[in-house]
C-alpha cells in the first residue's frame, strides 16, 4: 500500500462527503473548487490545505459538517486511529495528514512483516 493507495481512498471519501448533499450539488462544488479556487478534484491530495480553505469560503460554517463527514468515511476506508496532540488539533487537514502518515507507516510495517514471512518459508 503507498501513498497512492492512500490519496484514492481519500478521493473516495470526499466524493461520498459531497454525494451526502446530492448528486448535483457534488458537480457543482468540484466544478466551483476547479474553476474558483483552481483545484482540480485529482490535486486534492496534494492540496488539502487550499481544498479546506476553499470549502470553508464555500460553505462558511457548514464547512465543518462536509469536513467531518469526509475525516468519518476516511476512517471508515482506513480503519486507522489517528493520534492528535490535543483537541485543538482536530482540524480536517490535521486529521488528513495524521491519517496519512499513519496509513503510510502502518503499511511499511505490514510489508517488512511480510518480507519476514517470505524469508521463513
Amino acid at each position: 500500500m503507498s501513498e497512492e493507495e492512500f490519496n484514492m481512498l481519500l478521493l473516495e471519501a470526499i466524493d461520498e462527503g459531497f454525494s451526502a448533499i446530492g448528486q448535483s450539488s457534488k458537480q457543482a462544488i468540484f466544478y466551483h473548487l476547479e474553476t474558483g479556487f483552481g483545484i482540480r478534484k485529482q490535486e486534492v491530495p496534494e492540496k488539502v490545505d487550499e481544498f479546506a480553505k476553499s470549502i470553508e469560503r464555500i460553505f462558511g460554517l457548514g464547512a465543518s459538517f462536509l469536513e467531518i463527514l469526509i475525516m468519518k468515511l476516511l476512517y471508515e476506508k482506513t480503519k486507522l486511529t489517528v493520534q492528535l496532540d490535543s483537541p485543538k488539533d482536530f482540524k480536517f487537514t490535521t486529521y488528513v495528514t495524521s491519517a496519512k502518515q499513519s496509513f503510510l507507516e502502518k503499511n511499511e510495517s505490514t510489508e517488512k512483516t511480510m518480507e519476514k514471512l517470505a524469508h521463513v518459508h
